[in-house]
């Protein structure tokens, strides 16, 4: 079953984005690397990415449990894949953009 799981927000600073979700709603975040940090709560997470080569827009992630047959399954449904097939820490993911445009991603975890 697919559920939105995951949702990437670009930040200009991670530790003051940090501090602003800690101080705001208690959020706490795991570093990975010099330019993202995410919840880890098990439900839908957030992920703070400051590195400057990325979009800057919220991407919001699709869990799936099949990460071929899902990209498939975009492409049939007229979607259009512009990242393709990737490993992160924790699993798979690609990116694709709807019929409308807006970019979201489908990962698989490990």
């Amino acid at each position: 079953m697919a559920r939105l799981d995951y949702l990437e927000l670009p930040v200009g600073d991670r530790a003051a984005a940090k501090l602003f979700y800690a101080e705001a709603f208690g959020w706490t975040f795991t570093d990975f690397g010099p330019d993202y940090a995410a919840t880890m709560s098990g439900d839908t997470d957030v992920g703070l990415d400051a590195a400057a080569d990325k979009v800057r827009a919220m991407l919001p992630v699709i869990r799936v449990d099949d990460l071929e047959a899902t990209l498939a399954a975009v492409e049939a449904a007229g979607g259009t894949v512009c990242v393709p097939i990737f490993a992160f820490p924790g699993g798979r993911r690609f990116h694709f953009r709807d019929v409308d445009g807006h970019e979201l991603a489908a990962m698989q975890p490990d």
